[in-house]
């Protein structure tokens, strides 16, 4: 355990984070206002910054280009071909960040010695023991050319990321060598910045660190350029978003995402957890525009992914989550919900309160409800920054939203019908706010298998502790510890924090005894390499922290795992393993028994000594003080509101703990409270977002009842749906193009319990899963061991939500529960109706009727035919799908479900509020759907195209009725190809249709599905099959007043025979513009084998030889109203 002395004075300078019309930026009138006192006595600077957040929030960085292997230029635009929104039309994507993209002709693909392609390249071995092949070395004049057209053009940062650079690199140091011949002053390899594989992360993080490092530089010069000696003779370090500081010349742009944070993080594992009971701690910093909140147990907790506006980050980074929701989160009235952010007033021009006109946000209900005190603040505030708070102007805007609310309430019979004051609109808000803060705590707590009662809750920042004692309430947590530099915690984190350096190798092999040397002999090198860079910097390093990045067989699921290891006794490498199984187990209810663990990378922390630094004893209130809440204690930084019921107490050191009581049980009102509302909708969303990351990190394919003791029927069904990527049938992958029958799509089931009072029925589960195999031409399933586990992993999800709906049940009470669960409902019924009245009376002034129409052809020229008839008085509208064709003999029929599934999707994009998800929005709905047609087709009528095609189309038709957006690509574009030892399946993104003012989205997927794409390195390593391209079909889109989307081209080219099968849509019929806008171009499936080209058509299972190239060319989206002339 280490100890740090205690100082005798501490200087704490005051200032708004940000005043533009008082001072550029408020550390650097911090640092002034502290020289004009202490000029003489600096010798070691430590600083955290937001300069590189704020500059990719704001999009603010370098001017960069990007080199990229050639066939993927607009990899990073694609990216994973999600949409981050998926109710949203018009499909918001952060842009890239590189303002250039050129292809480099390189190439470098995995050896596999059982593919019977050979004739790329010779294999040449690795660095770290893998074989790769070179198929084609980068020219150097023709990159010269490239990097001289870039220069012209003003831009002095490149980024590069070639395939496979995370193991063969020396294709991006040629190019850094040209470069630095050049002038460039900034390049980025992605091998040198991270190295892992996944090329699209490893790509967005080279990027971050070429657009954000001259920034950086910038910010780092202007800050020693304002001192006399430029900090010659200072040492100055920065906080690494991994927690640990480094040298100034060693701060560069990937590094510094969480800078700020971090301190915080350090701040709470030095101040708020005890060694010796070993209790968890909950960070909780509640600052402005958001809260952050992380976990402590006695070693940091990292990740190695994060995404941080809209740029995915590759790299170790303390793992602290945020919600949209802090001091400054403004406050809305929306559909009978309290709603708290995301969106900020910021510090300009800030709450109401800050007298510059701003919005009203939870500070200023702070201050309506007298938890801030303005005679305790000091008067900077005001367009010049010298008058008080306001007091009277945050009650008066607080007021205008009461008679807001109370009006709603006397027009909404279902509300609960009393006069909310002014004051417990402002506690609603805030009790909602504490709601949604508590939400990444339960993810970093309860998802991961943790008791979050068992906690402290350690608050910090500006505004927590006037919300520490409610959100420990509601997380049942007893303890919360309010250092006595709560408001400082996260610079006194960064005093605190060790100079480290860090080293990290790609891996990629099995852990075994065989391999055990190999790993002790990686980790003896990382650890002379991290030792001679502290060395070098005048450190002497204290400690190594060792890491693994540890997976199971055939799972993308890797967790960083640490463990005590001895370099002196290999043996303790068995410790990883002990500590990747618990916590796994921890996490997810099980292990993969007999299943490889798969070490990904390796990696090493070195940690340098601290400096003795001193703590600044505060006397205001003495050792062994109790205060019992209600009460407000007011420190020199902070204002800490000590619940009722709560008690407050002061430590020998100076610190506050409160001790928290049990949450007091509320009345049973089981009429619609809004405040409530808006809780419950938190709490069920948190549930399934709880169970569905569980899913996610358990289960294995690349894509039940809760009972109460005394209740004899179920009150709450979980459930959640996964693609299993082979259960048996015609083909590998079980997506037969020429199934004819639902026999021959794989394993069928009909209510089959999987699990019964307690026991999992594997025998049962497995017989189903062969049972294909009795079907002339099929198989039964492929994958038997990843079926079970990925079913083990939804069993799991589920009990997640058991468990987690339990203690909302326990918390509130059935009856409240299943109240608020049916209010929810009744919000999205009316937010439905609703929007029905508005179209149907737009309809009507433009026609003259009520009834919208439209129809659509599937490939094989069925149609989809759609009537809508809109009751505008009630609010509701028929869906009716007579004229629609007769069931196929083909796989494209649609079952009922799905079919309701995307209408129900249509209408909460139609909604285009911010509404739950549920069965509400088909209240308003009749659905006529005449049997034994292609949306209702016979109980054995092959039905997989109907999943992943048909639901495409009929949403185009859906939308197209009501004339919302131009169809999309209608498809998903589904390939899937094995043979009876493996199977892979994806879907490929498309253009998505444009509408009223908005261009449509190219290279995204669109409607039904949002499925991520495997990245291009880990197909290659797992997969017989080299990417060759994955780019935009540039013109693709239709044309019109705004474009539709560009769809993408993908080829494939296959390493070993194998089995192809083809499920897609939009080969014949276009995707269709609307009001005069041009239809998107149709998809093409081609075959490249040898000399010739075919095409393959829209749905084909074929034989493939090693050396064929399959390209697919999808689909572009529609346009929108008619192009200008």
């Amino acid at each position: 355990m280490e100890m740090y002395t205690h100082p005798t004075n501490l200087t704490r300078p005051r200032v708004l984070s940000e005043d533009p019309a008082n001072y550029r930026d408020a550390p650097t009138e911090a640092i002034r206002q502290v020289l004009e006192q202490e000029t003489d006595k600096i010798s070691w600077i430590r600083m955290g910054t937001t300069v590189a957040t704020n500059a990719l929030l704001e999009r603010k960085g370098e001017r960069i280009a990007l080199l990229i292997t050639k066939g993927f230029k607009d990899l990073l635009f694609i990216g994973n071909q999600t949409r981050p929104r998926i109710f949203d039309f018009d499909i918001q994507i952060p842009p890239v960040l590189y303002e250039e993209v050129v292809e480099v002709d390189e190439r470098v693909v995995p050896y596999d010695e059982s593919c019977q392609m050979h004739d790329v390249g010779d294999a040449k071995q690795t660095a770290f023991g893998k074989q790769v092949i070179v198929e084609k070395e980068p020219d150097s004049e023709e990159v010269k050319k490239i990097l001289i057209s870039i220069a012209r053009k003003g831009i002095k940062s490149i980024a590069v990321v070639f395939l496979h650079s995370f193991v063969y690199p020396l294709h991006e140091l040629r190019i850094k060598e040209l470069a630095a011949e050049l002038g460039f002053t900034s390049i980025s390899l992605s091998h040198e910045v991270m190295p892992m594989i996944k090329v699209v992360p490893r790509g967005f993080t080279v990027c971050a660190d070429a657009y954000l490092t001259p920034k950086i530089r910038e910010y780092i010069e202007g800050f020693e350029s304002g001192f006399s000696d430029g900090l010659k003779s200072v040492r100055v370090d920065f906080m690494q978003s991994d927690g640990g500081l480094c040298n100034v010349n060693s701060f560069f742009g990937s590094k510094a995402i969480l800078s700020g944070p971090a301190g915080g993080v350090i701040g709470v594992a030095l101040t708020a957890y005890d060694p010796e009971t070993k209790r968890p701690v909950i960070g909780f910093d509640m600052g402005g525009t958001s809260t952050d909140v992380c976990r402590y147990s006695g070693a940091l907790e990292h990740v190695m992914e994060t995404t941080t506006a809209g740029v995915t980050i590759q790299a170790p980074q303390l793992d602290i989550n945020t919600v949209a929701a802090g001091g400054g989160s403004r406050l809305f009235f929306t559909n009978g919900i309290f709603v708290v952010g995301p969106e900020s007033v910021g510090a300009h021009p800030g709450p109401v309160c800050y007298r510059k006109g701003g919005h009203l946000s939870i500070t200023d209900a702070n201050l309506v409800l007298g938890r801030i005190l303005p005679e305790y603040f000091p008067k900077i505030f005001g367009p010049n920054g010298n008058e008080a708070l306001d007091s009277a102007a945050a009650y008066s805007a607080m007021e205008a939203l009461t008679a807001e609310i109370n009006d709603f309430v006397k027009k909404n019979p279902d509300a609960l019908q009393k006069q909310y004051t002014t004051e417990e609109v402002a506690l609603g808000f805030i009790t909602v706010a504490n709601e949604e803060m508590c939400r990444p705590i339960r993810a970093l707590t309860q998802a991961r298998g943790f008791d979050t009662s068992a906690h402290v809750l350690a608050c910090f920042g500006g505004a927590g502790g006037q919300h520490a004692c409610a959100v420990a309430q509601l997380l049942g947590v007893r303890r919360v510890v309010i250092h006595k530099y709560s408001s400082l915690l996260s610079a006194y984190g960064i005093a605190l924090a060790k100079v480290v350096s860090e080293v990290q190798e790609p891996a990629n092999f099995v852990f075994s005894r065989e391999s055990m040397p190999v790993i002790a002999e990686r980790f003896a090198a990382l650890s002379e390499k991290a030792t001679n860079e502290l060395s070098s910097q005048g450190f002497a390093v204290v400690h190594c922290e060792y890491f693994l990045h540890m997976r199971f067989a055939r799972t993308d699921c890797a967790i960083m795992i640490t463990a005590n290891y001895d370099p002196q006794d290999s043996d303790t490498l068995l410790n990883f393993v002990t500590a990747f199984n618990a916590t796994y187990r921890r996490e997810f209810g099980f292990i993969l028994e007999d299943r490889d663990i798969i070490i990904d990378d390796i990696r090493l922390v070195a940690k340098g000594g601290f400096l003795d630094i001193s703590i600044y004893n505060k006397k205001d209130l003495y050792a062994g003080h109790i205060i019992h809440g209600p009460a407000v204690i007011l420190d020199r930084n902070s204002t800490i509101v000590v619940e009722p019921r709560c008690t407050a107490s002061i430590t020998p050191e100076g610190n506050i703990h409160l001790d928290v009581c049990a949450k007091r049980e509320e009345s049973v009102v089981l009429k619609v409270d809004p405040i409530r509302l808006s809780i419950f909708s938190n709490r069920f969303m948190s549930i399934a977002e709880q169970m569905g990351r569980v899913l996610q990190r358990t289960a294995i394919s690349t894509n039940i009842k809760v009972f109460f003791e005394n209740i004899s029927k179920p009150v709450f069904f979980l459930a959640n749906r996964g693609h299993h990527a082979d259960i048996g049938g015609l083909v590998p992958g079980s997506m037969p193009p020429n199934a004819t029958s639902l026999q021959q799509e794989g394993a069928t089931f009909i209510s089959f319990k999987v699990v019964d009072k307690g026991t999992f029925r594997e025998d049962a589960l497995i017989e189903h899963l062969m049972a294909p195999k009795a079907v002339p031409g099929c198989s039964g399933t492929r994958n038997l061991a990843d079926n079970i586990a990925d079913i083990k992993a939804q069993i799991a999800a589920n009990n997640k939500g058991i468990s987690l709906v339990c203690d909302l049940i326990s918390e509130y009470g059935l009856e409240t529960v299943q109240a608020y669960m049916q209010h929810i409902q009744a919000t999205a019924e009316e937010s439905v109706r609703n929007m029905l009245k508005e179209v149907g009376r737009d309809v009507f002034e433009r026609t003259g009727s009520t009834r919208l129409q439209a129809c659509d052809s599937m490939d094989d020229g069925t149609k989809i035919q759609l009537a809508v008839t809109i009751d505008i008085e009630k609010g509701e509208a028929l869906f009716d799908f007579t004229g629609t064709g007769m069931e196929v003999v083909s796989s494209c029929n649609c079952p009922r479900a799905v079919t309701m599934s995307a209408i129900i999707y249509c209408l909460r994009c139609l909604v285009a509020k911010d509404i739950p998800l549920n069965s509400g929005c088909l209240a308003p709905i009749s659905i006529s759907i005449p049997e034994g047609t292609l949306l209702s087709p016979s109980e054995t009528a092959a039905v997989v195209g109907g999943n992943v095609l048909t639901s495409q189309r009929l949403c185009d038709v859906i939308l197209g009725a009501f004339e919302a957006v131009a169809a999309s690509q209608g498809c998903m574009n589904n390939v899937t190809f094995g043979d009876e030892t493996m199977g892979y399946y994806e879907t490929i993104a498309g253009g998505a249709g444009a509408g009223e003012g908005f261009e449509g989205r190219s290279g995204v997927h669109t409607h039904m599905t949002n499925t991520r794409i495997t990245d291009p390195e880990i197909l290659e390593s797992r997969y017989p099959v080299i990417l060759r391209e994955f780019r935009l079909r540039e013109n693709s889109g239709g044309t019109g007043k705004w474009r539709g989307g560009d769809g993408v081209v993908r080829a494939l080219q296959f390493r070993r025979p194998l089995s192809l099968s083809l499920l897609t849509e939009r080969r014949v019929f276009a995707p269709y513009g609307l009001q005069g806008g041009g239809s998107g171009a149709c998809g093409l499936n081609l075959l490249k084998r040898k000399s010739r080209t075919v095409n393959l058509g829209g749905k084909i299972t074929i034989a493939i030889e090693p050396g064929d190239i399959l390209e697919l060319r999808t689909p572009g989206g529609g346009g929108f109203g008619k192009k200008p002339t």
